[in-house]
């Protein structure tokens, strides 16, 4: 973006100089037991085991010049896919991209739990229908390779690339007060 599209960046009202900070790789990583203690330390009632809300997002953001990746969820508060942390059994393999400037978590991604057995438990234990899941049980009933998998906020990348003030603003059609479709 910055090589190619520059003078439309900064058309946009977009620092390019500010966008050039965050070219440094690679980024920073806590943990997030780590982002807890940061924010316990900075008067936020948050306990272990919440999830953030962007108020957290945001301060944890700002504590780093560039991106910073959370990583290492409570299983709890995580899809039942994802694989569990080797060593700990409250946690998940997993990372979350908070972009700075306020723009919050960018990215989410995981690596996804590959064993028939403990995924039909976890299936289970969210409460979920086994019979509806059969279908995604079947693709590891056999085995399966580790793999992983992450989901980009196009629209919330786009918004922070570009320094656009809300999400709205990079979504062609968005939901707004007197308009629900398209």
């Amino acid at each position: 973006m910055i090589d190619n599209c520059a003078t439309d960046l900064e058309t946009l009202g977009r620092d390019v100089e500010q966008l050039k900070k965050y070219t440094k790789l690679p980024y920073p990583r806590i943990s997030y037991d780590e982002a807890i203690e940061i924010l316990q330390k900075n008067d936020f009632d948050v306990k272990w085991g919440a999830d953030f809300g962007s108020p957290e997002e945001t301060f944890l953001a700002d504590q780093f010049e560039q991106p910073v990746f959370v990583m290492n969820y409570p299983k709890a508060i995580k899809p039942f896919y994802m694989k569990p942390h080797p060593t700990r059994d409250d946690v998940v393999i997993c990372a979350d991209l908070l972009a700075p400037e306020g723009y919050g978590e960018i990215i989410g991604g995981s690596e996804r739990a590959v064993d028939y057995d403990y995924l039909l438990d976890q299936v289970k234990q969210a409460g979920l229908d086994p019979e509806e899941y059969s279908w995604y049980l079947d693709l590891r009933k056999y085995g399966s390779v580790p793999h992983s998998g992450f989901g980009l906020g196009l629209e919330r990348a786009i918004t922070w690339i570009t320094g656009e003030d809300h999400v709205r603003e990079a979504i062609p059609f968005p939901r707004l007060l007197n308009r629900i479709y398209p």
